[in-house]
């Protein structure tokens, strides 16, 4: 079983649970932008033409590592590899992400493999109460640490969730692209 860096385990309330996604090509727009990297996945910095998108969803796979392309194919990137296509959207180690399962955190907060779920939701950022219809199926689910955060944005009791791919046009300002303040994770999870 994977451990937390230091001590976590006694007082888990106060979390922020942020969520992250798969975009969606089909769902945005805009002027395109031409893309390099690496055509596969065992590659880093690449310089291969990996064809041009929508300026707005290239910002989106940056912003949440992965987006479905029209053709089926994933684009990723990682502030250490770059851009790549791939088969499926990709966490840290490379494995396949898994919706409301893989999770991400600072590796000196929480290790890969760390198992929690979700008890409490805490409130949204505006001090409201989170939907049920968000809290639900975030409560439900088990979650695992697959997956890191870009140096410098996770941070001490911070925790991100996958919920898969963006659902349609306007997806980050539905009620499930949500952060929670005040969250309580159970770790492990039951």
């Amino acid at each position: 079983m994977a451990m937390l860096a230091g001590d976590r385990s006694r007082d888990s309330s106060g979390w922020t649970v942020t969520v992250y996604y798969t975009a969606v090509q089909s769902f945005h727009s805009g002027p395109p932008v031409k893309v390099v990297g690496c055509s596969t996945m065992d590659c880093t910095n690449g310089t291969e033409d990996l064809g041009a998108y929508p300026a707005d969803f290239v910002e989106a796979v940056r912003d949440e590592g992965t987006g479905r392309t029209a053709t089926g194919r994933y684009l990723n990137w990682s502030y250490d590899v770059g851009f790549w296509l791939d088969e499926a959207p990709r966490d840290a180690y490379g494995q396949p992400l898994r919706p409301f399962e893989s999770a991400a955190a600072d590796p000196i907060v929480l290790s890969a493999g760390t198992r929690f779920t979700i008890i409490d939701c805490g409130r949204e950022v505006d001090g409201g109460a989170v939907a049920q219809a968000v809290c639900t199926p975030l409560r439900q689910a088990r979650w695992m640490v697959t997956d890191q955060f870009t140096p410098g944005f996770g941070g001490p009791r911070h925790v991100d969730v996958y919920i898969g791919e963006e659902t349609g046009p306007g997806f980050t300002e539905g009620p499930l692209y949500t952060t929670l303040n005040g969250a309580t994770p159970q770790f492990p999870a039951p």
